[in-house]
Parts: structure tokens; C-alpha cells; sequence
């Protein structure tokens, strides 16, 4: 394992879950963020789908114990405001040659999404080893992800896309699977921190 991957997987291994977070208010940032660290998923995934979702960055950067990363990366452009604004590692649905090689040059920690095993491939190819499998349910679910890895055995992955509490300890139970993506724990609107940090706690609770 390179050591590019190393600090890759350092992040994958914060917790069995990584909370994929679509956030509308900046004011939201903050309890969302201290709930989640509080219930034991310190590394949270901002997807940049949202008009606010730079600041959001900022602002559960200030919650102690938290590792901020930005999603829905899809170019350089993107990864450079997403580093500018404090994101420590970087999660995309798809690898092209530009951010790949952009992520590398930036040495900023990149998780870029695969879903076959050409992607795959192509991925290690580039220095990639630790990569995203998405959409994960969609891409064939466990089995699909099961058999691309077998031949494929230096790359490890979080699914991300249709994981669920309930399936999630299918995707853990794969050798190849380090963590999963979610957004259950989440829901859109105004964020109840109790059960927001209540389901955190269940979500960190299941074994990679």
C-alpha cells in the first residue's frame, strides 16, 4: 500500500460509516456535526450539491473530534475550493484523468468512484487504491462488488448509493469493504440532534 492510500484508508477507518451529508442551511452545519461526532462518525462527507455546502466545510471544520471531507467532486476546480474551504480528504462518483492527476499533484487524499472493473483498473492504474463503489446497490449490490474484487485484490472500498442500515453489515462482511457511504442518519429538514447522534451511535456500532 502506497502511502497515498495509507492516508486514504487513515480517513476510511475513522468508523464503519461515513455520513453522506446534502446540507441547505449553514446554520444546520454545526449540530449536525456534534451530533454525528458525539455518536461516534467523525468523518463526514459534505456533498457540494448545495449553494452553501463551501461553508458548511467551514463551519464543521470548528467542531472538535470532526474530519471534514468534501463530496460530489468532479474537477479540479471543485477540489481546489473544496481544499480552499478546509476539506481534508475529497470523494468523487466517477475518476477522470484531470482530477485524478489534479488530486495527486495537490497530494490531497481522493476517493474516487468506480463501479465495474475497467473502473477499477483504470483507477489503479492512476495510484488510486482506495476507491469508492458507486452507486453501490445500483452497480449490483454486494455480489457485484464481491467478484470485481477477488482479481482486483489491492483495492479496498467504501460503497456509497442505496446503503442502509439494514444492508450495511452485508457490504462490511466483504474482505474488500473498509467502510460504507450513508445518508440515513441525515434526513433533509431541520436536524433532531437527538436522534441524529442516536442513529450515529447504532450506524458506529456495526463492525467493518
Amino acid at each position: 500500500m502506497s502511502d497515498y492510500a495509507a492516508r486514504v484508508e487513515a480517513v476510511m477507518r475513522l468508523a464503519p460509516v461515513v455520513p453522506v451529508l446534502v446540507i441547505e442551511d449553514v446554520a444546520h452545519a454545526v449540530p449536525i456535526a456534534e451530533a454525528l461526532v458525539a455518536g461516534g462518525l467523525p468523518a463526514l462527507e459534505v456533498t457540494l450539491r448545495t449553494p452553501c455546502a463551501l461553508d458548511v466545510i467551514k463551519a464543521m471544520k470548528t467542531v472538535p473530534g470532526a474530519t471534514v471531507g468534501a463530496g460530489t467532486v468532479l474537477n479540479p476546480t471543485d477540489m481546489e475550493k473544496a481544499l480552499d474551504a478546509g476539506a481534508e480528504f475529497l470523494v468523487s462518483p466517477g475518476l477522470t484523468p484531470q482530477l485524478g492527476e489534479a488530486a495527486l499533484k495537490a497530494d490531497a487524499p481522493l476517493l474516487p468512484g468506480t463501479s465495474n472493473a475497467t473502473d477499477v483498473m483504470l483507477a489503479l492504474d492512476m495510484g488510486f487504491e482506495r476507491l469508492k463503489f458507486f452507486p453501490a446497490m445500483a452497480a449490483g449490490g454486494p455480489p457485484a462488488l464481491k467478484a470485481i474484487s477477488a482479481p482486483l485484490a489491492t483495492a479496498k472500498f467504501c460503497p456509497t448509493g442505496g446503503v442502509s442500515l439494514a444492508n450495511a453489515p452485508d457490504w462490511l462482511a466483504l474482505d474488500a469493504v473498509i467502510c460504507v457511504g450513508g445518508s440515513w442518519m441525515v434526513p433533509k429538514g431541520t436536524p433532531d440532534v437527538a436522534k441524529i447522534e442516536a442513529d450515529a451511535r447504532e450506524a458506529a456500532a456495526l463492525k467493518a
